[in-house]
C-alpha cells in the first residue's frame, strides 16, 4: 500500500508540475480556461491526498495488504 500512496503521490504532482511549466512556456492563455485550471487544481489536491495518507496512516494498516 505504501508503494502506491507514493507512486500515486508523485505522478498526480507531476501533472501538476507539468501543467504550471506549460502556462509559464507555452500561453498565458491557459490560465484562463477553467478546464486547465480544473484539472490542476485536482491534480494537486490527489497528490496531496495521497502524501497525507501515506503520513498520517499506521504501519499495521499500511502493510497489512
Amino acid at each position: 500500500m505504501r508503494a502506491y500512496l507514493v507512486t500515486t503521490g508523485v505522478m498526480f504532482a507531476l501533472v501538476a508540475v507539468t501543467h504550471v511549466w506549460r502556462i509559464a512556456v507555452e500561453s498565458r492563455a491557459l490560465a484562463t480556461d477553467p478546464w486547465f485550471i480544473g484539472l490542476t487544481i485536482v491534480a494537486v489536491l490527489m497528490s496531496v491526498w495521497a502524501f497525507r495518507l501515506l503520513r498520517t496512516a499506521t504501519p499495521r494498516a499500511i502493510d497489512r495488504t
